[in-house]
């Protein structure tokens, strides 16, 4: 077996691992409804894992979890649906889950609403670097925790506003993972999107065999909920990303 066939099947294999752990725990109000996308959508990232994850990288990118139009919809980190579709070229089937917020349908492929944070980095990417095989070539992007938290009236809830006992686990699970993640693709510079996730590439560097061997850096975070990211997210971490 070839190191492009082994090394996706490696990842989705960890995934699958992050999936069984994630799903066996559980949240109470205000939480009251939890998506797991590596459940209905896993088809979109196997693909994902496939096409763009079959060499080793430069520079990993970290997100903490999943847009309510984005990775929750098809599965794909910071998955705006044109750029999975168009950009990646990804198709795979998204199945429905069993149970669905009735605000927050799981719409997949025919999500006709865009993710500002994805449609900012992947439009980033893609005129930076022209193709996805050209910007996968040396990076690759993940989210720290797969799961959505929706409270009743369908607004996100996010991991860092979990209590500490329910976040504990959740954060041991998905911590494995990354450090699984990093271990397999062995970047030399960890991209924090974001102070939650720069802060979980630093722990994770720390518990990893050889920690020098990785440089840690924090970018802006791409959501139209920060006022820095909408007076100019590229200019910003173009600066960020220069110190790499």
């Amino acid at each position: 077996m070839s190191l492009q066939t082994q090394l996706p099947e490696a990842l989705f294999n960890e995934a699958l691992k992050l999936r069984d752990a994630v799903n066996r725990l559980r949240f109470a109000p205000p939480v009251a409804h939890v998506y797991n996308p590596l459940d209905y959508a896993i088809g979109p990232y196997q693909q994902y894992l496939q096409r763009y994850a079959q060499h080793t990288k430069r520079k990993l990118f970290l997100g903490m979890n999943p847009g309510p139009y984005g990775m929750m919809q098809c599965g794909i980190p910071f998955g705006e649906i044109t750029a999975a579709k168009a950009w990646m070229g990804l198709d795979a089937v998204i199945e429905k889950p069993i149970t669905q917020h009735p605000k927050r349908p799981i719409q997949g492929w025919s999500c006709t609403r865009s993710e500002v944070s994805g449609r900012r980095l992947w439009a980033w990417a893609a005129k930076n670097y022209g193709s996805a095989q050209a910007f996968f070539a040396e990076h690759f992007v993940v989210n720290f925790c797969p799961l959505v938290f929706l409270e009743a009236s369908g607004k996100n809830r996010t991991p860092e506003l979990l209590p500490s006992a329910e976040r504990s686990p959740l954060d041991e699970a998905c911590m494995q993972h990354l450090r699984a993640v990093i271990d397999l693709l062995r970047p030399e510079v960890l991209v924090g999107i974001g102070g939650f996730a720069a802060k979980r590439l630093e722990l994770a560097r720390q518990h990893m065999h050889s920690p020098d061997a990785y440089r840690v850096i924090q970018i802006l975070h791409p959501s139209p909920a920060s006022p820095a990211a909408n007076r100019g997210w590229e200019a910003a971490i173009e600066k960020q990303l220069a110190q790499s």
